[in-house]
């Protein structure tokens, strides 16, 4: 079972694009599928221009430059447990590689990392439109945040996903499966994933799902959504541009 996740949120120079992607594709993920325990890998481009539900200004990100600001590509790469992961640390294995492979990886921009651990998953409606032979859906996306300070936040975001979020995304239609992360290392604490057929079913149907099918717990949504603080372009929509399994 793939219950853990390594996954980098960046940016691309100008003009690196495609080289870029053709190293990552074709030599780079293949390469890191080889190493014990690592299962598959996913990579999604963030569209350009998102729509959120609710009113603007109520989701709060990281602005002072503290956390990394990359937000363009996600690649994410899913393992049986987090140790996948850590021998080498991320770090350790990209200054490890041979000049060509650190030149590439120099492209990126603003890069930031986070190892997750699943802590819930659960299938959604469309679950049967999934995929066996591809990592990840067409259309994710993944928000990763910290909780807010005051005493009892974190227990009520917990709650809140538990209670009302993840029951939600078995009912609703497009949605193929959600996870539930939290973090082993990086800034973010909490993450969620969320996997949809399509980046045009997700704008269809998730953004007023719940206001129309659960009021009351719209509105533990909207509070749950003003106390946590987002990383920089949390949460992302993405399409997947790339995607391998481990043969």
């Amino acid at each position: 079972m793939d219950r853990a996740l390594w996954i980098t949120w960046y940016d691309l120079q100008d003009g690196s694009r495609d080289a870029y992607l053709s190293w990552l594709h074709g030599d780079y993920i293949p390469r890191q599928l080889e190493r014990s325990g690592l299962l598959w890998a996913a990579h999604y481009a963030s569209e350009e221009k998102i729509v959120y539900t609710g009113e603007k200004g109520r989701l709060q990100r990281a602005t002072d430059g503290s956390v990394a600001s990359g937000t363009r590509f996600i690649l994410l790469f899913g393992a049986e447990d987090a140790t996948a992961f850590t021998h080498p640390m991320p770090g350790e294995l990209h200054a490890g590689l041979p000049q060509n492979d650190r030149m590439m990886l120099a492209a990126r921009v603003g890069e930031r990392v986070n190892i997750m651990l699943e802590q819930a998953r659960v299938e959604g409606a469309d679950a049967w439109r999934r995929d066996p032979a591809t990592a990840l859906s067409p259309c994710i996306q993944l928000g990763s945040f910290n909780p807010g300070s005051a005493v009892g936040d974190e227990d009520n975001l917990i709650g809140w996903f538990a209670q009302c979020r993840l029951p939600l995304m078995t009912k609703m239609p497009g949605s193929v499966r959600t996870r539930k992360l939290v973090s082993v290392c990086g800034w973010a604490k909490h993450a969620i994933l969320y996997e949809f057929v399509s980046v045009a079913a997700r704008n269809e149907i998730f953004l007023d799902y719940e206001e129309r099918t659960d009021p009351e717990m719209a509105k533990w949504s909207d509070q749950i959504v003003r106390t946590v603080l987002h990383a920089p372009g949390s949460p992302s929509v993405a399409h997947r541009i790339w995607s391998a399994l481990k043969r």
